[in-house]
C-alpha cells in the first residue's frame, strides 16, 4: 500500500482553503511605550524648567510693569504706594541722568554697527575663502565671545592701567606728568570702554556672517565668474544681496547688544563719570543706597519698551516669511 504524503510550504499552509472562514488575528496586546517612572522623569525635566522661567522671567517682568507706577523702598509690602506715573514724569523732566544715559546707548549702538560689524563681515568674507588654518583664526576671533563680560573687563583694565597697562607703555604716558586716565576720564572713558566692547563684538559678527556665508549658493559665483565678474562686483552685486536675513539678525542682535549693555561698564567704573546708561540707572535706583525700587522699575519698563519696539517688527516679518514659505 502506497501512501503519498504532500509536503506544504509556510506559505501554502498560511493560506485558508476555499471558503472557510479567514483566522481572526491573535491580539498581541498593548505595548505601553512610557512607564509611570518615565513619565514622572520627563514632567520633572520639563517642569522645572517651565516653572523657573516663569518664576524668574515673566512673573518678575509684570511685578516690575506694576512696581514702576508705585513707590516702594522694598522693605514690607505693607509701604507700597500707588502714584500713577508720577515716576515716568520725573524721569523724562527731573533726572539729569536720563537723557545723557539714552544718548550713551545710542552712541553704544552706532559703534557697534559702524565698526565691529563691517570688520566682523571682513573677517567672515576672508574666513570662507577656505584659507590654511582657518579653523585657527575662527577660534582665536571668537575667543572673546566666549568670555563674560566682567571676564573682558578685567583684562582691558590691566590694558587701560594708567601705570602699568599695556597702552601708556607703548606711547609713554605712564611716567608722572604724562599720565592718561582712560578710565576715569569723562572725555575718554565712554569710548574706551567702547574699544573693549567692539573687540569682543567683532568675533560675533564674524560667526554670524559667515554662517551666512556658508548658505550662499556656489553656482551663483560660478555664474558671476563667467559673466567675467570681478571679486568685489561678485561680493557686491551677488553675495551681499543674499546676506539679507543674516543682515535683519545682525541688526537686531546688535540692537540688543546697545540696550542690554551693563557688565562691561559696571566692572570699569560702575556707570560714573560719563558712562552712564538705562541698565546702569535701573540697577542704582533698585539695589543701590536709595532703594528706589518704583522708579529703578519705570526706568525697566523704558528699557522694555524701547527692547520690544525693535523685537516686535523682526517677529512679525520672521513669522509672515515662515507663513509664505
Amino acid at each position: 500500500m502506497t501512501t503519498d504524503i504532500t509536503k506544504e510550504t509556510p506559505e501554502a499552509a498560511a493560506v485558508p482553503p476555499s471558503g472557510a472562514a479567514p483566522a481572526k488575528k491573535v491580539p498581541q496586546g498593548h505595548r505601553r511605550l512610557l512607564t509611570r517612572r518615565d513619565r514622572l522623569t520627563l514632567g520633572v525635566m520639563a517642569g522645572l524648567p517651565t516653572i523657573l522661567h516663569i518664576a524668574l522671567v515673566w512673573v518678575t517682568a509684570f511685578a516690575s510693569i506694576a512696581l514702576a507706577f508705585t513707590t516702594w523702598d522694598g522693605i514690607g509690602f505693607d509701604s507700597i504706594k500707588w502714584v500713577g506715573f508720577e515716576n515716568f514724569k520725573e524721569l523724562f523732566t527731573n533726572n539729569p541722568q536720563f537723557w545723557p544715559a539714552v544718548e550713551h546707548n545710542v552712541v553704544w549702538f552706532v559703534v557697534l554697527i559702524l565698526i565691529p560689524t563691517p570688520l566682523g563681515l571682513f573677517l567672515a568674507v576672508q574666513l570662507d575663502k577656505k584659507i590654511r588654518f582657518s579653523r585657527v583664526y575662527q577660534t582665536a576671533f571668537f575667543l572673546p565671545v566666549v568670555l563674560s563680560m566682567a571676564v573682558i573687563g578685567f583684562v582691558w583694565q590691566l590694558i587701560y592701567n594708567p601705570d602699568t597697562g599695556l597702552i601708556n607703555s607703548l606711547i609713554g604716558a605712564n611716567e608722572p606728568g604724562k599720565y592718561i586716565d582712560w578710565i576715569g576720564d569723562p572725555d575718554l572713558n565712554l569710548w574706551a570702554i567702547l574699544i573693549a566692547a567692539s573687540w569682543r563684538h567683532t568675533g560675533y559678527m564674524m560667526i554670524l556672517y559667515l554662517a551666512g556665508l556658508k548658505g550662499v549658493d556656489p553656482a551663483l559665483r560660478e555664474a558671476s565668474a563667467l559673466d567675467g565678474a570681478g571679486e568685489w562686483q561678485t561680493f557686491k552685486n551677488v553675495i551681499f544681496p543674499t546676506l539679507r536675513p543674516t543682515n535683519t539678525i545682525v541688526l537686531v542682535v546688535t540692537i540688543i547688544e546697545a540696550l542690554r549693555a551693563f557688565d562691561l561698564v559696571f566692572v570699569f567704573n560702575k556707570g560714573a563719570e560719563g558712562t552712564e546708561l538705562l541698565s546702569i540707572l535701573v540697577t542704582n535706583n533698585i539695589i543701590g543706597e536709595s532703594s528706589r525700587i518704583g522708579y529703578g522699575s519705570a526706568i525697566a519698563v523704558v528699557l522694555l519698551l524701547i527692547s520690544l519696539a525693535v523685537i516686535i517688527p523682526y517677529l512679525i516679518a520672521t513669522f509672515r516669511k515662515e507663513r509664505r514659505a
